[in-house]
């Protein structure tokens, strides 16, 4: 019978250690950081956008949810 090992790190990660196998300067890395920080913020926002348009959402619906209690008391 055959086993699987299962990878510890994700492609992502293999990807990163193998590209920066080097030390970075600390402001290389905080820039590094920031990067990768609007990466994800982006495709976070392309994936609010498309939810926004699948369910017909508009600025006045959004505000009324914003001033609309929505919790039950206990």
């Amino acid at each position: 019978m055959q086993s699987v090992l299962k990878q510890p790190f994700t492609n992502v990660q293999l990807e990163l250690l193998k590209t920066f196998s080097h030390q970075l300067t600390e402001s290389d890395l905080i820039a590094l950081k920031k990067t990768i920080a609007l990466f994800f913020a982006e495709r976070l926002t392309v994936q609010a956008d498309k939810v926004w348009e699948e369910l017909n959402w508009n600025d006045e619906l959004m505000d009324k949810k914003l001033h609309t209690k929505m919790r039950k008391s206990k």
